[in-house]
């Protein structure tokens, strides 16, 4: 996959481009994760069913996106799920995320699929008003979650449902 439109190349990540993914994430979020970037290109670079693609310009990266085809999680057919989609904040405004996100979605319909899926923060507006722009909304599963630490005693009767 190589889509090129205004100097702006889409493409498949390589291992070469673990540096400049986490530097962009770095600039997002304030924390370094070289390790997390490099286990993500593992698990997502170059296999069936997942993908880890990247926007270049002239040769420099300015965003990435990735994702893959799940199925029967929670009694859901077969969808795609985008994990984790960044852009430099330089390169914003200039649709290179639309262009990931459309993409990764002809990726994803290419593999059988006709729904995509993704779980953000509530609090993150930024991302919540792009994935909004490109139509999604809200889905039928509604997220779950309790600290480990707060969990009651497996012998209790009122746990079992």
């Amino acid at each position: 996959m190589s889509l090129t439109d205004d100097n702006h190349r889409i493409r498949p990540a390589t291992e070469r481009d673990i540096p400049a993914i986490a530097a962009i994430d770095a600039r997002i979020t304030g924390a370094a994760k070289d390790s997390y970037w490099r286990e993500m290109f593992d698990r997502f670079g170059n296999r069936p069913d997942r993908y880890f693609l990247l926007s270049d310009s002239a040769g420099r990266v300015d965003a990435y996106i990735a994702g893959e085809v799940r199925a029967w999680e929670f009694g859901s057919p077969p969808c795609g799920w985008v994990f984790a989609i960044g852009t430099d904040p330089d390169a914003r405004q200039r649709k290179v995320a639309s262009r990931l996100f459309a993409a990764i979605c002809d990726a994803f319909k290419d593999r059988g699929v006709d729904t995509v899926r993704t779980m953000i923060a509530r609090e993150d507006e930024l991302i919540m008003s792009f994935f909004r722009s490109q139509g999604m909304m809200a889905g039928p599963f509604v997220q779950l979650e309790m600290p480990i630490d707060e969990a009651w005693p497996a012998d209790d009767p009122e746990a079992d449902t």
